[in-house]
């Protein structure tokens, strides 16, 4: 019996599906189906688990004599042996599986809480916890296993040769098998709260980051927490941990409604702004760092770059919210991060020294805040070098902050709400004065519903003061995404994949890089990209204006007042278009 048909004919007589069997041998249902199918091939140790958990072994065919012909083949050419996927193929199953997981696991832990007398607030600290510390056993004991084999037997592996590793060390009473043995009806909560206590003695970097209010969650509900996260294949492969976090921190914060919006930005925006600053190599600041997903994402452009972001980045953030700062912490140590956070009020506390410091930097600022004493920050001219805004709102004050971090030929990029593009009065002199230094480089809209918390619009802005040295130097590109998006749900919308890339694309043409517009999108002269690559204006999408054209317009940084009205848009909707009309 040949091994697609040995699978599939166990699995059946074992009445298992192929989702079941995946769990029971740590692999995938899209992966298993690939092997019911003659696709592919589970690699050896994967066999093995299959003999043992499926029972027998497959019959190896006979050899014979005459190669085995196949009907309507010429006589004598051999049966074609299945395919290998190739990697693009596998990868895209891996993505899928690991899509599939985030949600199960979101969804078994959501019907926990629904089930429970906590709120989403009250939750969610707890649940990431235990993301964490399945995450840090995990890597645990893969190093164990790895130690072990390169170990002569004379001494056991210690907490230095786990450290060596890049590896957080966990003492007996923190591993998460542990937790699993223990029955249901002893105090689960306290055993938590003493295996997090543990895990920050034996790891100085995280004293007073982990949670320790597990005594608050019911014991059941618990049990059920750690058999579910419990579940995660022992093979999950790349940075699944990471993005599995990084799920349940978006589900929490669309939850939580408007405090959920104090410490995450919505993904899509995140990825943009990183993708239009390119943070290939330095430091990177940001001083409104709520859960740290502009740091997660700028390593993650590194990796895509085949690069090794703990090499290549150094990450800094201020926070002023403890509880915060640690959901950074947890974050950044489930994507194999460090960084230096620190607490502190951004307006009042320069925790980092930051003037003139950082290579990048990124960040998504609370929008209108009121009541900042500027009494107590306006003699601080290196700071704030454009001087102070007589509106009672901070986000000109922001904008400054922004600028003065940054090195002699550093990026910035950040979200700002829309208001402050036309602001009026002494807004508009710091704005100017900014032009006029030559820091301002890209101007993008979005369009509303990109926020968990409001509906409105906003505008990511991007600064580079080392753009006087190039031919942008007196030039600005604005570009009008509103219509672009994808819609995730009735309130709800995101950039998708090759929306992003098409948005960045334009940038990286204006810059004058070489880019070649992907064949998937609409039409090139709708896209602000030529056919050798060069930058092109498009009404309705982008134009690039000169300081001339930008003070005729009273120094307005508003997209819309520069690129017009598009000739003619599409009207699919499809995702796969580049636009949404």
């Amino acid at each position: 019996m040949v091994l697609s048909a040995w699978i599939r004919e166990q699995r059946g007589a074992l009445g298992w599906s192929q989702g079941r069997l995946a769990d029971a041998v740590g692999a995938s249902q899209p992966l298993v189906s690939l092997w019911e199918r003659g696709k592919a091939e589970p690699a050896p140790e994967v066999l093995a688990r299959l003999k043992k958990v499926l029972g027998g072994a497959p019959v190896a065919p006979k050899k014979v004599s005459e190669p085995k012909t196949v009907a309507g083949a010429g006589k004598g050419r051999r049966a074609k042996a299945p395919p290998t996927p190739s990697p693009a193929a596998l990868k895209a199953v891996q993505a899928e599986e690991n899509r599939a997981l985030e949600k199960r696991l979101w969804s078994a832990a959501d019907e926990l809480r629904a089930n429970s007398n906590l709120n989403a607030p009250q939750y969610s600290a707890p649940v990431l916890g235990l993301i964490f510390l399945k995450h840090a056993d995990h890597r645990f004991t893969l190093a164990q296993v790895e130690l072990a084999a390169k170990g002569t037997g004379r001494r056991a592996p210690g907490k230095l040769d786990y450290q060596a590793q890049g590896v957080l060390y966990l003492p007996e009473e923190a591993r998460f098998s542990q937790l699993l043995k223990l029955a249901e009806g002893k105090d689960l909560g306290g055993a938590i709260n003493e295996a997090m206590k543990a895990i920050e003695r034996e790891n100085e970097d995280l004293r007073g980051v982990l949670p320790q209010k597990y005594n608050r969650l019911e014991n059941a509900t618990l049990f059920a927490l750690l058999k579910n996260f419990n579940s995660i294949p022992v093979n999950v492969e790349g940075d699944a941990f990471g993005k599995i976090y990084e799920y349940f921190l978006g589900k929490f914060a669309m939850s939580e409604g408007r405090k959920g919006g104090e410490f995450f930005t919505p993904t899509a925006l995140v990825k943009l702004i990183v993708e239009v600053i390119e943070p290939y190599h330095g430091r990177i600041f940001d001083p409104a760092c709520g859960s740290g997903g502009m740091f997660v994402q700028s390593a993650r452009f590194v990796e895509n770059h085949r690069a090794n972001p703990s090499a290549e980045i150094m990450v800094y953030g201020e926070e002023r919210v403890v509880e915060t700062i640690r959901l950074c912490t947890m974050n950044l140590a489930v994507h194999g991060l460090s960084g230096e956070i620190l607490q502190g009020n951004t307006y009042y506390e320069d925790r980092h020294e930051a003037v003139g410091k950082f290579d990048f930097v990124m960040a998504n600022q609370p929008f209108n805040v009121d009541k900042v004493d500027k009494d107590r920050i306006k003699s601080n001219t290196a700071r704030f070098p454009f001087g102070m805004p007589a509106a009672d709102n901070a986000n000109y004050l922001w904008i400054q902050l922004f600028y003065s971090s940054l090195a002699e030929k550093g990026r910035a990029g950040f979200v700002m709400a829309n208001s402050a593009s036309d602001a009026r009065g002494s807004e508009l002199e710091i704005r100017k004065k900014l032009l006029q230094a030559g820091a301002v480089d890209v101007m993008i809209a979005v369009g509303p519903n990109f926020f968990y918390t409001v509906t409105l619009p906003c505008t990511l802005w991007f600064l580079d003061r080392g753009k006087a040295a190039t031919p942008r130097q007196g030039q600005v590109l604005f570009v009008d995404a509103r219509h672009l998006f994808r819609q995730l749900d009735r309130a709800h919308r995101d950039f998708a994949p090759e929306q992003i890339e098409h948005i960045a694309g334009i940038v990286r043409a204006y810059r004058g890089a070489s880019v070649m517009p992907p064949t998937e999108m609409v039409e090139t002269p709708r896209r602000g990209v030529s056919t050798d690559g060069q930058y092109l204006d498009v009404p309705g999408l982008c134009k690039v204006a000169t300081l001339a054209e930008i003070e005729a317009q009273g120094w307005s940084l508003n997209p819309g007042r520069y690129v017009g009205v598009a000739e003619q848009r599409p009207t699919s909707s499809t995702s796969s278009s580049a636009w949404r009309s």
